[in-house]
Formats: structure tokens, sequence, C-alpha cells
């Protein structure tokens, strides 16, 4: 069953209120809403009639009588999310609150272009609500991520790398063809800064990188993600300095993306007579302490780093989170790591956190479930 979320401005800010873990009573609501306490109870009440919300138990006492918990209903619907990478798909169903109910990863080229693509994670999806959700429980929105960039304004993918047929595709229009419902389109490493916020609590200004086949960051800033217009974080085609000089997809010579992603890695190692498949292959031979592999590694961590000392004295983050299938390989963060602290101000590191990302494989469905809900409460 799908069905929009039949509530939108202060009824909306308290739902979300609660489904964010901000706030578990009235009280709470009252307090970080501003509204009066009335007002929160009025619509209190219609978000439970709604069956969004349910009331029970009691919490800690402040001087008064022990407040109601508020808490999700069951049945308030559940949020189908999609991190579309080179050659895989992870696909999960969350509830409102961004809680997983299921993750499941399949194999997906992305070169098989967009319609097979997104109807293939379409017939994914309707295959796991089949199985894992109440019929009477209803899906409230769709998300998905795409690794390239994405106009924020049409929710389509711009002149993406290694991707066929994808640049300018109508992606969120294809997904309302079959759902009628709130849709999120965004670039994979933003999903992925969106979901690693909630692992630093009190941290509010991040840089998470996403090192897998590609390159890609996302930009945290006080709390939020920062989309720019759509190129935001976007460090794949930063020129490096080299004595060589490589051609890189989008059309200049000597981008972050030829000389440090997972597909430059794999290309080089493949040139050097070493069969590798995928960025966590690289990873397997780093482990295994093939010297090839490890020099390659190393030397992309000091590019990178490189491009993130001019971020990090620019933008002073608090944390720089490191994830994607290459941030594994230790000498991939020690390298960075080296870079900034050689070049970056003291006081832009002094209290500056390089560390590999915290919310794990789940991160980009995590961030998904988190913005999705607030297209959900906003879109009409």
């Amino acid at each position: 069953m799908n069905q929009r979320l039949p509530v939108q401005g202060a009824q909306g800010d308290l739902l979300r209120l609660v489904a964010t873990g901000e706030a578990e009573s009235r009280a709470d609501l009252a307090r970080l809403s501003g509204l009066a306490a009335s007002s929160v109870s009025l619509r209190v009440e219609e978000l439970i009639d709604a069956g969004l919300l349910a009331e029970e138990g009691s919490g800690t006492s402040r001087g008064g009588r022990r407040p109601r918990l508020l808490r999700l209903s069951p049945g308030a619907g559940v949020l189908a999310v999609a991190d579309l990478g080179a050659h895989h798909v992870r696909l999960g169903l969350l509830d409102l609150s961004g809680t997983p109910i299921v993750v499941e990863e399949q194999p997906c080229e992305i070169t098989d272009g967009p319609q097979r693509t997104l109807d293939r994670i379409a017939d994914a999806f309707d295959t796991l609500l089949a199985a894992h959700v109440p019929g009477h429980v209803p899906l409230r929105g769709i998300g998905t991520g795409i690794p390239g960039p994405v106009d924020p304004a049409t929710r389509r993918v711009v002149t993406p790398s290694r991707m066929p047929g994808w640049n300018e595709f109508p992606v969120a229009e294809h997904l309302a063809a079959r759902y009628d419902l709130p849709i999120l389109v965004e670039n994979d490493a933003n999903l992925m800064a969106a979901g690693e916020t909630r692992c630093w609590p009190g941290r509010k200004n991040l840089m998470v990188v996403k090192a897998g086949t590609g390159i890609g960051c996302g930009v945290i800033v006080n709390g939020h993600l920062h989309r720019g217009r759509g190129a935001a974080g976007d460090i794949s085609h930063v020129r490096v300095r080299s004595d060589s000089s490589i051609l890189c997809a989008c059309g200049h010579p000597d981008c972050l993306e030829a000389y440090a992603s997972g597909a430059a890695l794999m290309a080089a190692l493949t040139d050097a007579g070493i069969s590798v498949t995928r960025p966590a292959d690289i990873v397997t031979l780093v482990n295994d302490a093939v010297p090839e592999a490890t020099s390659l590694v190393r030397t992309a961590g000091r590019r990178i780093g490189e491009v993130l000392t001019v971020l990090v004295n620019f933008f002073n983050p608090d944390v720089v989170a490191v994830g994607g299938s290459l941030s594994a390989a230790e000498p991939l963060l020690t390298s960075i790591r080296a870079a900034v602290w050689e070049r970056c101000l003291p006081l832009a590191t002094r209290d500056l956190e390089i560390a590999p990302a915290r919310a794990g494989r789940d991160a980009a469905l995590l961030g998904a479930g988190t913005l999705l809900l607030e297209a959900a409460l906003t879109q009409p």
C-alpha cells in the first residue's frame, strides 16, 4: 500500500522530533517546538488518531507527574531506500525513525543504463515489501543514492563518470511513474554524510569522504547537509600535481579521480599484471602485503590528503570521516592524515579528528532515511 504522510507544517515538525528521537513526551515537544502545551496536545492527539504516534509507559519525572512516552506507531509506515554502486545495489526498508527493518545487497551493473537499473531496484523493493512488511503498513517514500552528481532542483544526474546513458535522465520522474510518493534522488556521498552525522554527537561540521570505485565527499555544515547547487563536496575533479598526465573521464587532465579512485588503482594493478575486479580486492592485496597495491594505496591517500588540506584550512571541520570500500586499507587513512597534518594550519588541525567512518556499510541507507522523512513531510 502506497500512501503519502497526511501531515505537514507544525504537525510534521512534531512527528519529525519524535521520529528522530529528539522528543519523547509532550513536554519535550512543547520545549523544542516553542508551541503552547495546549497546541502540542491537540496536534499529538491528531497524530495518534492518524495512526502515526502511540503514547504509552511513563518517562522520568522532572518535578511533576511522570510524562507518558511518545513513539512512532508500528503501523506509521516504511521507507524504501537504495544505495546504488558501480557493480551492486544495497537495498533497505526503514521505519520512519530510520531504523532498518531489512537490508539486502544484490549485484547490479550501473552500465546497464538507468531504465533497466531503476526498474530492477523497484522490483526488488516490491519483493522486500511483500516479504517483510504487513499489508496494512503503508510505504511512505522512495529514495536512491546515485554515484554521480545530482542536480537538487531537477533530481537528474549531471555528467557522471562511468555511467553511460545516465546524463540528464529523469530519475525521479521514472520512479514517480511507479510510486505516487515523495521521491529522493541524491548523490551517494551526500547520503553517506547524512547517515554518518548520527555517529558524531556534538560534532556539527563534518567532511565525509567516500573512497570506492570513485571518490566523493559529503559536507555537513552546522548539522545539515550542504548541497550547494548540487556539486558541493565534489573533490573527484580537483586537479592534482603529477609528473605524468592522465586524462580523466570528465575530459580534463590530472583529476584526483584519475589517480586515486578505486577504478584508477584497479587499472594500474591490471597494467602491472595483477588481476582485480573490485576495490575490495585492492584491500585484500594490501592486507596480504602485496607491495604494488600498498604503494598505490599509499600514494592515493597522499593525493586525497593534499586535496583535503585546502578544504580543511578553508572549512575548518570538526571531523574528516573516511568511508567507502577503500577505507579499510590502513595505508590510505594513514597517508591522508600525514598530508593534512603536514600542510594544514595548526589552528585548523588542533581539534580535528581524521578517522574511519563509523556508520558502516549502511551509512548511505541511514542518510537516505533521514532525508527522505524530511521530503515526505515537506513535499506536497
